[in-house]
């Protein structure tokens, strides 16, 4: 029995799924079949019942997984301990950050850190939401920036900054003459929205009730495409195909002066997200996790309020 075949039954138990589960782990996907198939053979018993679509993991299956769950915890525990009587700041750091704030926070963030930490420097990792999790769950990062809500995860986490959502227009728009845009009547225009993976899309769905009810066909609302990233979208809302919502930090220019989009605040409620860092709670270093923190916070990105350190998420 090895770690690496623990890592490979806590990610089929995970995905469901053998294919997925090898490109969660970076291997082929038979290399991980045959992995953990050498484990049932050594411990005699089935862990998943194969078959179908989907891949069960059976009951005793469910009991060693969560085993096997604890001891990678406890694995990466111990290489964190082994760091104790060096200075936290030195050596890299594997910071995941999602697609939706990578762009914006980490020109300004990288720069501040080599300013005040150069002896860290950040191994970055952009990636979904749910990805970037389990990679911290398998101590392939040492945190994550990402937005709230979180699916279920366990982890120590700290909210570094509140959000405001915008909605971007063509220029030419007629709402290019309202100074605020409530969110009911987006029911009424064709919506560009992120597709399905991106957490913020389920954001936007999620705090624009509007835009949610009415995407059902024949409800008015249309979403006529699904792009891999906002400023794709960006390009399409400027082309005329529609409108999208924008997490404020990704426009540096409310008023658009370069004369192809035009952008507006919600009317209040106001949607916004709150963004967070996440590490596990076994993580040692938490001199590097304050750096991070306290960089984030001298980034002045556009549009978004600071949260205190220790405020209630």
């Amino acid at each position: 029995m090895t770690l690496t075949e623990l890592k490979y039954i806590v990610a089929v138990a995970r995905a469901k799924h053998f294919g997925h589960a090898a490109e969660a782990c970076f291997v082929a996907q038979p290399t991980l079949s045959v992995a953990i198939k050498k484990l049932e053979d050594e411990l005699g018993v089935v862990l998943f019942e194969r078959g179908g679509a989907e891949i069960s993991v059976t009951p005793l299956g469910a009991q060693i997984v969560a085993q096997a769950e604890r001891v990678l915890e406890q694995t990466a525990a111990i290489k964190e301990l082994a760091k104790q009587n060096k200075d936290p700041l030195s050596g890299p750091l594997r910071l995941g950050v999602i697609y939706t704030i990578a762009p914006y926070l980490l020109p300004p963030l990288v720069k501040t850190m080599i300013a005040s930490t150069p002896q860290m420097p950040l191994v970055l990792q952009e990636n979904f939401t749910v990805k970037l999790l389990e990679m911290l769950r398998q101590g392939e990062l040492d945190a994550a920036i990402m937005a709230l809500p979180l699916p279920e995860h366990g982890m120590s986490l700290q909210a570094l900054y509140d959000e405001p959502f915008v909605v971007a227009m063509p220029s030419q728009h007629p709402w290019a003459a309202r100074s605020r845009i409530p969110a009911e009547d987006l029911k009424s225009e064709t919506m560009l929205l992120l597709g399905n993976g991106h957490c913020f899309r389920d954001q936007v769905l999620e705090v624009c009730p509007e835009m949610s009810r009415y995407s059902a066909p024949g409800n008015g609302m249309q979403r006529t495409f699904e792009g891999s990233s906002l400023e794709t979208i960006r390009h399409m809302v400027a082309s005329g195909i529609g409108l999208t919502v924008l997490p404020r930090a990704s426009v540096q220019d409310m008023e658009g002066r370069d004369g192809m989009l035009q952008f507006r605040y919600f009317d209040n409620p106001e949607p916004t997200r709150r963004v967070v860092l996440v590490w596990r709670k076994s993580f040692t270093r938490k001199a590097a996790i304050d750096a991070v923190c306290e960089a984030v916070a001298q980034c002045k990105l556009p549009g978004v309020t600071p949260v205190a350190k220790g405020e209630a998420q």
